[in-house]
């Protein structure tokens, strides 16, 4: 198993994403447009997850792949395309109830990964023929790059490893960054074990909440030098796992490549959240007409958080009719929330988004 020792420059990167999250954590986005940004970013991470593989589609084809009909007939390149994005579906609907890292989930998102596969690629590889060495192979040389684990350990590995999962007292990105390693390294599967160790690895990252709301992709960042993602992750150790890569000298080279990637994509997860809230509000004002800005302007002035239209009709000295229709217009810009009781709107709020960014919309109005 990986230990990890916490030297400055990891304290340091720590600190950086930390920071990067406290900022993302002030902007607020509509739903409707943090749910488009998460769906880009699920493209992003499928496609270059991939690329790292080595499949050959474009960014332009892995996404008309991904929007394509599901009962199409999908050449090997396109299902990876579209199973990886499955498998970011399946662990969206996961996080949801805080399903905890297990064997299980492990197992399950393999499957997914190798969707369409022969039935031995999916699930933990077994042993192999007499006289056949199971080995990562170079495309081009042919030689061993990798000789993982015998068969028989990978139960056992894994169990640990979900163990150190459940028990560590570790920062979560450093538990993020073990997971990746101890996946890719076990290599328990056939084939997948990249792209699923990628996959668990983002989800620790989101159960931990530093996973910034499925917006961005880190995959992106591993797959800009893929000869540095995996020399990181080789660490300059023989080619055998019992030669060192079970207990790696010197982990911090992997710590911080996975650190420094987390880092850069924590800083454009925010700078594209707040240049897309800066373009929302300006964008969502324009649907507005004069008086319905100049409503907001009082509600968000005064802070006026909880809406009742027949309290506000007689503050303003309009009809109730008036401030109802107002309301509607806000709610569907995003700057109110309706309030429903027995299927009746009774009040609106202030959304979030109206809030968090008031000075913005009494300054643009």
């Amino acid at each position: 198993m990986i230990k990890v020792t916490l030297s400055n420059d990891i304290l340091r990167k720590i600190s950086t994403i930390d920071e990067n999250r406290f900022l993302l954590g002030t902007i607020e986005l509509p739903p409707i447009t943090r749910n488009k940004l998460r769906k880009n970013s699920k493209k992003k991470s499928s496609y270059a997850s991939n690329k790292i593989e080595g499949n050959p589609l474009t960014e332009k084809q892995a996404n008309e792949v991904i929007d394509s009909d599901s009962h199409k007939h999908f050449l090997k390149p396109e299902q990876e395309i579209r199973n990886y994005y499955s498998a970011l579906t399946l662990l969206e609907e996961r996080l949801k109830n805080k399903t905890p890292f297990s064997r299980e989930l492990i197992l399950e998102v393999q499957a997914i990964v190798e969707k369409g596969a022969s039935k031995e690629k999916i699930g933990l590889r077994g042993q192999t023929p007499p006289g056949v060495l199971f080995a990562v192979y170079d495309a081009e040389s042919g030689r061993a790059d990798y000789i993982p684990p015998e068969y028989s350990d990978i139960p056992t590995l894994l169990d640990e490893l979900v163990e150190y999962v459940s028990t560590t007292d570790d920062h979560p990105l450093i538990i993020a960054a073990v997971v990746h390693y101890q996946l890719v390294t076990i290599h328990p599967f056939e084939d997948g074990n990249g792209r699923t160790a990628r996959l668990m690895s983002g989800y620790i990252l989101d159960l931990y909440g530093y996973g910034f709301g499925g917006i961005g992709s880190l995959e992106e960042y591993f797959a800009y030098d893929s000869d540095e993602y995996y020399s990181s992750l080789q660490m300059g150790l023989p080619v055998l796992y019992y030669s060192g890569r079970d207990n790696p000298p010197h982990p911090e080279i992997w710590i911080n490549y996975f650190l420094r990637m987390v880092e850069l994509y924590s800083k454009k997860v925010f700078e594209l959240s707040k240049e897309t809230s800066n373009d929302d509000v300006q964008g969502s004002l324009s649907y507005l007409s004069l008086k319905e800005k100049d409503f907001l302007k009082f509600l968000v002035s005064n802070r006026i958080y909880e809406i009742v239209p027949i309290e506000i009709s007689k503050k303003l000295g309009v009809t109730n009719k008036t401030v109802i229709n107002r309301c509607a217009k806000l709610a569907s810009n995003g700057f109110l929330i309706p309030n429903i009781v027995k299927e009746r709107i009774r009040s609106y709020s202030l959304s979030d988004f109206a809030k968090n960014n008031a000075k913005q919309i009494i300054a643009l109005i």
